[in-house]
């Protein structure tokens, strides 16, 4: 009997975290819609932010391009002889 008296009960606190709906339907409909305003506002600041990711990495790959091909152009040509070499032909099955 001693050792019940002190028992933790969790019953007590599942209500307390637990989601629940409002059960005027006015308000239902307004915090759906508060909802779905920020939803709304999620995707297009998600968008909008990608976007310029997008915008800006292509801008720096040209710039990029642009100032390294002039020195690229005088100091890394290579000159050798090549040998193309044939693939090796497997035999066929039969």
């Amino acid at each position: 009997m001693y050792a019940r008296s002190f028992r933790f009960d969790s019953a007590h606190l599942q209500g307390l975290f637990a989601p629940r709906k409002p059960r005027t339907p006015l308000l239902r409909v307004l915090i759906g819609l508060v909802g779905l305003l920020l939803l709304a506002v999620f995707v297009f600041f998600g968008l909008f932010i990608g976007a310029a990711m997008l915008v800006a990495g292509l801008g720096w790959r040209l710039l990029h391009k642009r100032a390294t091909r002039d020195k690229a152009s005088a100091s890394r040509v290579v000159e050798a002889e090549y040998r193309v070499l044939r693939k090796p032909t497997l035999p066929t099955p039969r």
